[in-house]
């Protein structure tokens, strides 16, 4: 972390939460970093976390990666400063 990092938080859900040991991890990002950094900032703090999440270098199809409120792609740039991932969602009328 340097002086200019910015601070994170990811909220989490699911199984991604019981993987973290957390519901929310605070990562370290640099300024102009992107979603993705700070999903891989993410890994590093909590890597049980990726093994749930990516497949390879990809998001896992069915997560959710909200900004602020609003669905990403890891490819977007950090302009907010609090992450969402959410699990794909199951279930439905029976």
């Amino acid at each position: 972390m340097t002086e200019d990092d910015a601070e994170v938080a990811v909220r989490l859900f699911a199984d991604l939460a019981e993987a973290a040991e957390s519901r929310v991890v605070t990562v370290s990002v640099p300024p102009d970093a992107t979603v993705g950094a700070a999903l891989d900032a993410l890994v590093v703090e909590r890597p049980a976390v990726g093994e749930r999440l990516f497949d390879g270098d990809a998001v896992r199809q069915g997560y959710t990666v909200a900004l602020d409120g609003e669905t990403v792609e890891p490819s977007a740039p950090l302009a907010g400063d609090e992450l969402a991932v959410f699990p794909p969602v199951t279930g439905g009328a029976g």
